[in-house]
């Protein structure tokens, strides 16, 4: 994976690049039967938002393939899996668990299992795709977070704000793993809100 995070402004032609790759990711995995949502999710995926430029893809999943037969299927569309750029790197084989008020504190272990995927990592269509159980809370809240910010722009502002400070903390870093923990702070303040928001629409 690349180094430090390095946020950029809101592109607009990252939705388009976004629409054609999960095109593309569910053709190649309609045969594995097993895909339920195909999603753009992410800061790029929020208008006027400045993100790092890897397009974030979602695919949930009734249950997670077999390891050589999704890698095998999405290798021709150019997403190769990833092991991250340290044994504990977060967000690769399982999502940090993640609680909620509405949830009851008792998800299974398994259900934070997921694979990740790259695709042009280092190129101009940079994507990351995240392959996740339907069981898995993280499902519901990538899409509740992300048309919680579209929604509210004095949020999103305040989450650019919050971003921009966690980046030139972690400038120096050889990765950007500190900077996606560190952002768990907002995603903790901000739940509840973004929660309820997404339980009544």
């Amino acid at each position: 994976m690349p180094g430090p995070a390095v946020l950029q402004p809101y592109d607009p032609a990252w939705p388009g690049r976004a629409a054609q790759m999960l095109a593309a990711v569910e053709k190649a995995m309609e045969p594995l039967g097993v895909g339920e949502s195909f999603e753009h999710i992410g800061s790029t995926s929020v208008p006027g938002l400045m993100a790092k430029a890897y397009v974030d893809l979602q695919v949930v999943v009734s249950g997670l393939p077999e390891p050589e037969l999704l890698d095998q299927a999405l290798a021709p569309v150019g997403f190769v899996p990833t092991t991250g750029s340290r044994p504990d790197s977060p967000g690769v084989h399982r999502d940090i668990p993640r609680g909620s008020a509405h949830e009851s504190g008792q998800v299974p272990e398994e259900v934070w299992r997921k694979r990740l995927f790259v695709h042009d990592i280092d190129g101009p269509r940079a994507a990351i795709l995240h392959v996740r159980l339907s069981a898995s809370p993280w499902g519901r809240y990538a899409v509740w977070f992300r048309d919680w910010l579209r929604a509210h722009p004095e949020a999103r502002d305040r989450y650019a704000s919050f971003k921009a400070g966690v980046a030139a903390e972690h400038a120096g870093d050889a990765d950007y793993d500190d900077y996606t923990r560190a952002k768990t702070v907002f995603f903790d303040e901000v739940q509840e809100q973004f929660e309820a928001w997404g339980r009544s629409h």
